[in-house]
């Protein structure tokens, strides 16, 4: 069977006109032969653009295909396909964010783990995570005027020495640098000096660093030998030879034993002062009558008399 020019060109033509579809829509980003699931969702103003990618922990899994501002809430609507292999709870949430520094948005799906799962033409909440760029676009109102009080400060920093530095008066930075200069030239000739006393003695502090050497060493086996002398255990006996003395006192206090006993009563001091006064006029007795007791062995008896006040005194 022959077919006809005019049929050849009408193919030729259809197929150049399925090439550029197919193109087209392959610049698009999209694949014609490849079945995908469309959701949507919705955000308080757009900044997206078509063929922005949606993903799922950092992989690309689909591409926003539509948006739609929607005049009835006031709200941008976006509609997004992604491969049918994925699947999501219908929980999930579309979170919109900023894919770099130098700009460009992105759809993150915040999977849940509950719920039903998603089928294609569902609904699904958004939110919208603040990015660097967004974050410093509020605040940077602040910063420049923070930024402005401090180069302002600096300027006048600038100035005023500026000013120190030029002072010609004896006030000035000059008189204080040569101060600090004399004061160097001080410390220099000080130091000399401090070298030269210990060049000088050397000797004598090397024989000090010694005796230092040999006390600390004495002083180690002193600690050593206390050491080694248990001193604790010594304490201890101490603590109790002090005990039994404070009991024996006690005891001398309460009047117990014959010490107490000696201590505590009367009537022996009684009869010790007695016994002393009877002591002291038999010695003035014999004093005043020794020839009494020199016959004291004879069998004749002298009878005793008392000494008068006279002889007393």
């Amino acid at each position: 069977m022959k077919i006809s020019k005019e049929i050849k060109v009408a193919l030729l033509v259809l197929s150049g006109i399925a090439l550029f579809i197919y193109l087209f829509s392959y610049l698009k980003g999209e694949d014609i032969f490849t079945a995908e699931d469309t959701y949507y969702t919705e955000f308080d103003y757009n900044a997206l653009s078509t063929s922005s990618p949606v993903t799922i922990k950092g992989n690309a899994v689909g591409k926003v295909e539509d948006i739609k501002y929607d005049f009835k809430t006031g709200k941008t609507r976006v509609s997004f396909s992604v491969d049918p292999q994925l699947k999501f709870s219908k929980n999930s949430i579309i979170r919109l964010y900023e894919t770099g520094i130098m700009g460009g948005n992105a759809l993150a799906i915040i999977k849940a783990n509950d719920g039903e799962m998603a089928k294609t033409g569902d609904f699904l909440k958004s939110e919208v995570q603040p990015g660097l760029v967004s974050s410093l676009s509020k605040n940077f109102s602040g910063l420049s005027a923070n930024l402005d009080a401090t180069l302002r400060s600096t300027d006048t920093l600038l100035t005023n020495l500026n000013k120190l530095v030029i002072d010609d008066s004896d006030a000035g930075i000059k008189a204080t640098i040569a101060e600090l200069n004399s004061t160097l030239k001080s410390f220099k000739t000080l130091s000399y000096t401090i070298d030269k006393a210990i060049k000088e003695n050397d000797g004598k502090i090397s024989l000090v660093l010694e005796n230092v050497n040999k006390t600390s060493e004495n002083l180690a086996t002193l600690s050593d030998d206390l050491k080694d002398v248990e001193i604790s255990k010594t304490i201890t006996k101490l603590d109790n030879t002090l005990g039994s003395v404070n009991a024996v006192l006690r005891g001398l206090e309460n009047g117990d034993g014959t010490m107490g006993k000696l201590l505590k009563d009367d009537k022996l001091y009684n009869n010790l002062e007695g016994a002393s006064k009877e002591l002291e006029l038999l010695l003035l007795d014999i004093k005043l009558h020794p020839a009494r007791y020199r016959r004291i062995l004879s069998k004749k008896e002298i009878p005793y008399e008392p000494p008068t006040e006279e002889q007393k005194n």
